[in-house]
């Protein structure tokens, strides 16, 4: 099975082929119709008013390659105006300038640039003139630049982000030009960008009805006659002729007969094609492709349905950061992330609680992955002092049809989301906003909407009108509200839009009990920067108390993930993916003995600390636990191979059983047994001193582009090769070739190490080094060194 997993996912990833993730990939000109243009930009951090000019010295300016954050480059700071929330990271403001050669070819073009994100306050300049920005710092946007391109010409393109004022968001967000910018050039007469919308009304196993929306934009003083074409695999061409007005738009319907459609499912993420062609006396003169799935999708109190099979959601909520690596949202590391929580066992992510990178709603598209699209943290009452509230009277509108253009063609997604525990729950007003969002959305698509509810009082019944807007209603930690709220409103369809890990097993309880409650999303399904604390515990002379009491400096991030920053991923998360799924049906893990360190508190967000580890030195003699989750009914527990108990596992148990037992080096083993049978072991054995450092390379192989990554994990190993899980050490790392470091971290949310320099500490014997290619192509030599023990070396190809 993991053989076949990591087959689809090499193929998944030279299909996707990193850094041409947009759909329109089509020729116009004998151009592509779009560029990448993130290398060789220069970076200043500071404000200067003249780099807007494009006589500018920009000389002594740092030369960055996209995407870019500034705010992951430097030491946790606890003066940070970005405070707890943001991780202690600095923010400020800072330009960027690239020069760009754009051929003469394009003269008679239409020439946009297409940011997919700044964060934030973003404003453009071409050649010194001023084309547009954006100041949400999740929206992706386009600027029309034709009037200040020059073809054949050298053209400067500077760009002032601001992200000064502080604080603007509740969580790291990152600073700077984060995600890919492309340069994009079409005809007078073309399709509009975001402008095709694929739709599938008809599905049957024998047939699909695929319906193809093409709005074409007429930038000529005369009306067009255009003949428009659509090509979709198993089904005969739909061509149309249409008349686009002189200086107009017209919207083309077309639909196709797909045959024995292959369909998109979680297990079989099948994709299709289509491909759009405008041409003018039979002369293509401007194309478009865009991907899409045929599937169906339906929710009512009976549950929810993908292609017509009965699924419960197994869900995590997930940041927009790629932990070490800061917002900068690599396709390599957007990829990776889905392809972390799949392996975990999750089917569904909500994307908290802003537009998420479009390379990680291709991964979503091609690994198989459920998707909640979520547009904003809050509308007009503001949570931090400079965050969203401020700007959604002016900006909502665009904002959400920037979410849903950019995005209704990706069959990941199942959901929109048009907020989060909004403050002002208890005004009218917010039953009249609720209204205009989804109004906003059901003009374009069908899908459901839902938005994330949470009650600090006992005002909980005040939500049903707002919930009334909502197709499905999400509830934030609110889910034992439902019995009475099903009684109340019968046909309410809930789903738990996040929720605590200590509650992991009572959750999943409701979601398999109760077919009104669709899915449950655990608050996080993977760590992320800032809202820093919010998971940790603390022990007795550590500063006390939850995330949002006061500031928790040194603590950085907010370690209440399934997965850790590097990758690792926690017991709990075996404890969930083996009560949703049968791909793991049993494991061991140990439970960290309180006093050990000190004295154990925890906050709503912990996971008790449990580890992989037998290692427990000073505590010989004295109890400990060891936790085994299983599926199989009767569980064995052995140190050394003399049995130290038996127990019957099941509903009434959690699915999991706790032994007691006096610490003494050696080796555990846990049998999992079915009909006197033993089905499945598992072995947890105590490490000796460490010797070596172990790498293993995720991924052997880069593009040579400048963007992609080569993650590789560090463990500190004893002479038997087991990981030491008590070892910090001091690491350093050295690329040479054709690579640079892109990242060397750990997952201590109170390392003060900063990610970005070549050494760094091991934490729990484990920790992740980043490699980033060049675009020289060559072998990458990443070598992993530490005093006194034995220096690991890795060869990756960049092609």
């Amino acid at each position: 099975m993991k053989k076949e997993i990591k087959k689809r996912v090499l193929i998944i990833m030279l299909m996707m082929g990193f850094g041409c993730l947009l759909p329109a990939v089509m020729y116009a000109a004998g151009l592509p119709r779009k560029t990448l243009i993130d290398s060789s930009w220069k970076f200043f951090l500071g404000d200067e008013q003249a780099a807007s000019k494009s006589d500018y010295n920009d000389s002594k300016w740092r030369i960055v390659n996209l995407p870019h954050d500034w705010s992951i480059e430097h030491s946790i700071d606890e003066k940070a105006l970005s405070g707890n929330d943001g991780g202690y990271r600095v923010a400020g403001i800072a330009w960027y300038r690239k020069e760009l050669m754009v051929p003469a070819a394009l003269k008679e073009e239409k020439v946009y640039l297409y940011f997919e994100g700044v964060y934030m306050n973003s404003s453009i300049y071409v050649n010194g003139q001023l084309i547009g920005g954006h100041p949400y710092g999740y929206t992706s946007f386009f600027c029309d630049a034709t009037s200040a391109i020059i073809p054949g010409k050298k053209n400067v393109v500077a760009v002032r982000v601001d992200n000064s004022q502080q604080k603007n968001c509740r969580w790291y967000s990152g600073s700077g030009i984060y995600r890919h910018v492309w340069l994009i050039h079409t005809p007078k007469v073309h399709i509009e960008n975001w402008g095709v919308a694929v739709h599938t009304p008809q599905v049957s196993v024998s047939q699909a009805t695929v319906q193809v929306k093409t709005m074409l934009n007429n930038e000529t003083p005369v009306d067009k006659e255009v003949k428009v074409t659509v090509k979709v695999a198993d089904a005969e061409d739909a061509v149309s002729t249409v008349i686009i007005p002189a200086r107009g738009k017209k919207e083309v319907i077309q639909k196709l007969k797909v045959s024995h459609p292959k369909l998109w499912d979680i297990n079989a993420p099948n994709l299709y094609d289509a491909h759009i062609s405008i041409l003018d006396n039979d002369k293509i003169i401007d194309t478009y492709s865009q991907s899409f799935g045929i599937r169906t999708i339906h929710y009512s109190v009976k549950g929810f349905f993908l292609n017509g099979r009965k699924l419960d959601l197994n869900g995590g909520c997930v940041h927009h950061d790629n932990g070490i690596l800061g917002a900068a949202a690599f396709d390599r590391a957007e990829f990776r992330k889905v392809q972390m929580m799949k392996s975990a066992g999750f089917n569904a992510l909500r994307t908290s609680h802003n537009l998420p990178s479009e390379a990680f709603l291709e991964a979503c598209d091609r690994l198989g992955m459920l998707v909640i699209d979520e547009a904003f943290d809050g509308w007009r009452e503001a949570k931090t002092p400079h965050d969203y509230a401020s700007l959604f009277d002016k900006y909502w509108q665009q904002d959400i049809e920037g979410m849903v253009l950019r995005d209704l063609n990706h069959p990941s997604i199942i959901a929109w989301s048009i907020g989060n525990e909004v403050i002002e729950r208890k005004k009218i007003e917010v039953v009249t906003t609720a209204h205009k969002l989804a109004s906003k959305i059901r003009e374009y698509d069908n899908r459901p909407i839902t938005s994330a509810l949470a009650a600090w009082d006992s005002a909980w019944e005040i939500y049903d009108p707002l919930a009334a807007e909502l197709d499905i209603t999400g509830y934030n930690y609110m889910i034992h509200k439902h019995a009475e709220d099903h009684q109340r409103v019968p046909d309410r369809v809930m789903w738990q839009t996040e929720s605590y890990a200590k509650d992991t097993y009572q959750n999943w309880s409701l979601v398999h009990d109760f077919d009104y409650i669709i899915g449950d999303f655990i608050w996080t399904g993977i760590d992320y920067l800032g809202e820093s604390g919010i998971g940790r515990w603390w022990y007795d002379g550590d500063v006390p108390g939850e995330h949002y009491e006061r500031p928790l400096y040194p603590w950085h991030a907010a370690y209440c993930g399934d997965i850790d920053l590097t990758g690792w991923r926690k017991p709990i998360s075996h404890y969930r993916n083996l009560l949703y799924n049968d791909t793991e049906k049993l494991y061991m893990a140990v439970r960290e003995p309180d006093g050990y360190y000190g004295k154990i508190r925890t906050g709503l967000w912990t996971a008790y600390p449990t580890w992989e580890s037998w290692n427990w030195p000073g505590h010989e003699g004295k109890n400990i636990e060891v936790e085994v989750y299983s599926k199989y009914p009767i569980v064995r527990l052995y140190l050394d191979d003399k049995l130290v108990g038996e127990k019957v596992v099941g509903r009434e148990t959690e699915m999991k059983a706790v032994f007691s037992l006096p610490f003494k080096p050696g080796t555990l083993k846990v049998e999992g047994v079915e009909n006197g049978v033993v089905k499945d072991a598992k072995m947890l054995s105590s490490a000796s001193e460490p010797v070596a450092i172990r790498t293993k390379v995720e991924n052997r192989e880069m593009k040579a582009d400048g963007t992609d990554l080569s993650f590789v994990q560090i463990e500190i190993v004893d002479r038997e090769g087991r990981v030491c899980p008590n070892a910090s050490v001091e690491l350093e790392a050295i690329v040479t070739g054709s690579g640079v470091l892109a990242a060397l971290g750990n997952a201590d949310i109170k390392d003060p190490d900063t990610y970005a320099d070549q050494i760094h500490k091991s934490w729990k014997g484990r920790a992740l080094a980043v490699v980033r290619s060049t675009k020289k192509a060559g072998k990458v030599k990443l070598t992993i060194k530490s005093k006194g023990l034995k220096t690991s070396a890795e060869i990756i190809q960049s092609r």
